[in-house]
């Protein structure tokens, strides 16, 4: 007979591939190669795949190597695009771009080294639900890290995967990182080893029960906000949008010879022509300071807006050297004497603001690369049509515990989002469809419109359900025309808890699980007393 230890540590190499495989897959779920959608059934493979590879009595230095491989070839495989932005338009040699990608990817992937090198040390081995909930404990608390620590990256978390799945239905709830626990939870509980075959049946079927359980609850969600919508207040009209795609190629956008002209002219036509409520220009859509365009051409913009019967949103970076720069968002509307600003909060590490020690990695790269100054966390939004519209730039769409704080006032609580984009650096890639699922993913959890205005895509609106109602093709110079319908009214769950205290619930919730783990391994290992 074979100890249980010695079976579990045989053919490490195959146990090695198996992890790089699943590690492959949860990359593929998050935005199919080819369609670019998500496939939830995919993810909670790869990660049932893991859970089986450590689940007790793993030791610890073969968990931390299996999640290592693992998170490393997830992480490597979902932002593998950003060796287009650092290769083809920042001039990076291509071997040491993609050592930046795999040193990315290795770094992050630590945190869930660590974690499941944790987990293994803690999970208690005869208690197979607590062994589920610590395992989805450790994931959350990795994944956390992933996204706060170091400004956070949390681009390619496990949950965005479920935006169509039946696990949708907790967004409202526990947001996008509770949706990876029970994930992680549902995996380890459907692997462990059972002492009969009965006993393997029954957590699989109750892995799927509950799986049908959220089903039919995300069923049922949709259903009650069409109830509510029926029997509340009335809701802000519906408006009419413009949103302006230039599709300005990456290595023009900022050329004073062909990029910048062109996006002068087409978006001031577009801007001037566009017949909607509301007209909304994607990030850095004008590629210049203010005080770099010719006299009168924002003036005439300006006045354009104040003069009639319309509103608009604009891209633009302002500042000057004294002050600094920010990337920001200006609107007009009749009546406003004042421009509406929105000022970025969350910058991009590398693109808009450079680490401590790391000038020297960005002046090998030819990209216009700065250190932009920091919006407040929960600016005011722009007031219109019944309307209060909350700007967010790029991926700060990502934090939804920052957008959360938005709704910390009633009175001030978003009724649509607008996200500006432009990521033309990363080229014809998943990025545009990952991006595309994360707003819709903010969308869930807040039950508020998501409207995309990007430089090439994706163009969207996204209604509160989480569903693209408009969109236009990726890589066009147009403007989609379309509606959003606003929404008002209590915030859901999520909101709530997220404006009030951010993530702590969830650190909190993850943390004593494992303590609780701990307790109930180190009860069953202490020596007993009787004889």
């Amino acid at each position: 007979m074979i100890a249980p230890t010695t079976a579990r540590t045989a053919n490490p190499w195959v146990r090695g591939a198996l992890a790089l495989c699943a590690g492959g897959a949860q990359a593929a779920s998050l935005a199919w190669p080819g369609s670019g959608q998500p496939l939830w059934w995919l993810q909670l493979a790869s990660i049932a795949v893991l859970a089986w590879l450590v689940r007790p009595p793993v030791p610890w230095r073969q968990a931390a190597r299996y999640g290592g491989i693992f998170a490393t070839t997830w992480l490597a495989g979902t932002f593998w695009w950003l060796f287009i932005s650092m290769h083809t338009y920042g001039g990076l040699a291509a071997p040491l771009a993609v050592l930046a990608v795999l040193a990315l990817a290795g770094f992050l992937a630590s945190y869930y080294a660590g974690a499941l090198a944790l987990f293994a040390q803690l999970a208690p081995r005869q208690h197979r639900g607590l062994t589920a909930l610590a395992f989805g404990s450790v994931w959350l608390l990795a994944e956390l890290a992933r996204g706060t620590w170091w400004t956070g990256f949390p681009w390619g978390a496990s949950g965005y995967a479920h935006v169509d799945g039946p696990l949708a239905a907790l967004a409202r709830t526990v947001g996008v990182y509770g949706i990876g626990f029970v994930t992680a939870a549902v995996g380890m509980l459907m692997v462990q080893t059972q002492r009969t075959d009965l006993h393997r049946l029954r957590a699989w079927l109750l892995g799927l029960a509950l799986l049908g359980g959220l089903g039919l609850l995300h069923w049922q969600r949709d259903c009650a906000i069409d109830l509510c919508a029926s029997t509340s207040a009335p809701q802000p009209p519906p408006i009419t949008l413009a949103l302006l795609q230039g599709n300005i190629p990456q290595d023009e956008k900022f050329q004073p010879g062909s990029g910048v002209p062109l996006a002068l002219r087409w978006y001031a036509r577009a801007l001037k022509s566009a017949q909607a409520d509301l007209v909304i220009a994607p990030e850095t859509a004008i590629p210049l300071l203010p005080q770099q365009l010719l006299p009168g051409y924002l003036e005439g913009l300006e006045q354009h807006y104040r003069s009639g019967a319309q509103a608009a949103l604009l891209g633009i970076p302002l500042g000057d050297m004294r002050q600094g720069y920010t990337n920001s968002v200006i609107g007009w509307q009749l009546g406003q004497q004042t421009a509406y600003r929105y000022d970025k909060h969350h910058l991009v590490p590398f693109g808009e603001f450079i680490p401590p020690l790391f000038k020297w990695f960005t002046e090998m790269m030819n990209i216009p690369l700065g250190d932009f100054n920091r919006g407040a966390l929960a600016q005011l939004p722009m007031h219109w049509r019944g309307q209060r519209i909350a700007p967010n730039i790029c991926y700060e769409d990502l934090f939804g515990e920052e957008l959360a704080a938005r709704f910390a006032h009633p009175t001030q609580a978003p009724t649509i989002f607008v996200n500006f984009s432009n990521i033309a650096w990363f080229g014809d890639s998943l990025a545009i469809d990952q991006h595309l699922h994360i707003s819709r993913m903010r969308a869930l959890e807040f039950e508020r419109p998501m409207v995309r205005a990007t430089n090439t895509g994706a163009t969207a609106v996204i209604d509160h359900r989480g569903k693209v109602t408009y969109q236009v093709p990726r890589l066009t110079r147009t403007i989609l025309t379309a509606q959003v319908q606003g929404r008002d009214g209590p915030p859901t769950p999520y909101a709530f808890w997220a404006a009030r205290w951010g993530l702590w619930p969830l650190w909190a919730g993850a943390t004593l699980v494992l303590l609780l783990a701990w307790r109930t391994q180190r009860s069953a290992t202490r020596p007993s007393l009787a004889g």
